[in-house]
């Protein structure tokens, strides 16, 4: 090998070897990590908002897909999943649920205005971000439908934000938020590019890193589990094992609770869990008969709600019977010092309760106010009024699971779910728990790199000076 040859790869040799003693191991951000439940709160645009539900437009929105309101003029979109790379500060995150727009009614019956923007999601690379959206519309004039799958809707200004680190949630509040030329096309031409929307507000869990699994826990996760002929039969009657009643008593009611003339907010208790658009009221106990097609359930947990003008509502201990294809859902109510135990809240329709896998659910029945229950909510509706609808799920063995409850993360569960703390973007944590490598850190790196290079440069130089070698 010529000598030259041999210099050089010796100061390269070197250089490798000494940049690799001092670079910090990075095998923990080797692989990015899974997002595993969260929700990100948007309200689309407040102006827009207002012209929907104005004396112009005449309309209305409604949410789909579990989607919930939080605030004034807030939607919330729930059960994030996507990835996390903290080495890069790279994120995704998709959300479930959304919202449809409807305006400007026609003589036919049909909308002029009518938008859906639903499933959005978060996508950061390199310091900059974009929100992507479904979006089913109708143009402006023509009436010609689209159906658009994950647009990039707005674009998403980070402020200096370092998303690099090694925590397990990612956490972004009020990231201002930039319509796009593709977003103002399927915004049926409403708004131009460049408009400004409403700030995103998010929060994700992230999975921690895992350890390495043994090989007994491989074989055992490995293992075949019982056939179907293996298992027990099913059960049709007897005690109930677990179960959950989830109700988010009335879409209205939330808003005017969070929002501008109440002011005030809801505090679970006693294991009560938010599902954004519902509550879920857990530990079910009772029984459950299948020829009768009766249920008797009764769960723990409670909602209070607090605000401005006297308002001060608990709702605890719901319970839910069902018979003849009526189901009653009761709860002890508490307003202001006053308690009235077992009240009949709302009555809903029950077409079947047959037992499947162990699981005998009611999903999503309609449900309306008693007497009862209207003069709970002090006279605000009235007895016959459509409250939210009642989910129920009760389990009649120990090893069926509930169904998912929609997943709001860490950060969303068992809060107050008022309007959303302000906060200045560029001052959001990105992350919470550890750290990766900062300013400083890098910084450090290179000026060592730098050294190592200056250092490989000079032996170099003075293996020059040596002049030819013998041999």
């Amino acid at each position: 090998m010529p000598r030259r040859a041999r210099i050089r790869v010796l100061a390269v040799a070197l250089f490798t070897a000494l940049l690799g003693a001092l670079l910090p191991v990075t095998g923990a951000h080797a692989a990015a990590r899974t997002v595993q439940g969260g929700r990100l709160d948007w309200g689309v645009k407040s102006s827009f908002q207002s012209y929907i539900t104005g004396p112009i437009a005449k309309g209305s929105y409604s949410l789909t897909g579990g989607a919930a309101t939080v605030g004034a003029s807030q939607f919330r979109f729930h059960s994030a999943t996507g990835t996390y790379d903290g080495s890069t500060g790279a994120f995704t995150s998709s959300f479930s649920g959304g919202v449809h727009f409807v305006g400007h009614k026609k003589s036919d019956g049909t909308n002029e205005l009518d938008m859906t923007l639903s499933r959005p999601t978060v996508r950061i690379a390199g310091g900059s971000g974009t929100l992507y959206v479904d979006v089913v519309s109708k143009a402006k004039g023509t009436g010609a439908v689209t159906s658009s799958r994950q647009v990039p809707f707005a674009t998403l200004s980070l402020g200096g934000i370092d998303m690099k680190g090694d925590g397990n949630a990612v956490t972004l509040n009020n990231l201002p938020a930039t319509l796009t030329s593709q977003g103002a096309t399927s915004f049926a031409g409403y708004y131009t590019a460049g408009t400004a929307l409403d700030p995103v507000s998010l929060s994700a869990d992230v999975a921690p890193k895992q350890p390495k699994e043994s090989k007994e826990s491989k074989e055992a996760a490995a293992k075949p589990s019982a056939s179907a002929s293996e298992k027990a039969p099913e059960k049709e009657s007897g005690k109930l094992q677990d179960g959950a009643v989830d109700w988010g008593v009335r879409r209205t009611f939330r808003e005017y609770v969070t929002g501008d003339i109440a002011q005030g907010e809801w505090k679970l208790g006693d294991g009560a869990q938010d599902g954004g658009a519902l509550f879920r009221f857990p530990k079910g106990e009772g029984s459950y008969d299948k020829k009768k097609q009766t249920l008797d359930g009764a769960f723990t947990g409670s909602v209070r709600f607090t605000g401005e003008h006297g308002l001060d509502l608990t709702l605890a201990r719901p319970t839910v019977t069902v018979a003849e294809g009526k189901g009653t859902l009761r709860a002890d109510v508490t307003s202001g010092k006053k308690t009235t135990k077992d009240t009949a809240l709302v009555t809903f329709t029950v077409k079947s309760l047959a037992a499947k896998d162990g699981l005998v659910r009611v999903e999503e029945a309609p449900a309306v106010l008693t007497a009862a229950g209207a003069a709970a909510f002090g006279g605000m509706y009235q007895k016959g009024a459509a409250m939210d609808p009642v989910s129920l799920a009760v389990a009649l063995d120990a090893d069926v699971a509930l169904p998912a409850l929609p997943d709001l993360g860490s950060s969303g569960s068992d809060q107050s779910a008022g309007p959303s703390p302000s906060a200045v973007a560029g001052k959001s944590v990105a992350q919470s728990g550890g750290s990766g490598p900062g300013g400083g850190a890098v910084a450090g790196i290179a000026g060592a790199a730098s050294l190592l290079v200056a250092g490989a440069v000079v032996v170099v130089v003075r293996m020059r000076k040596r002049g030819p070698a013998g041999g």
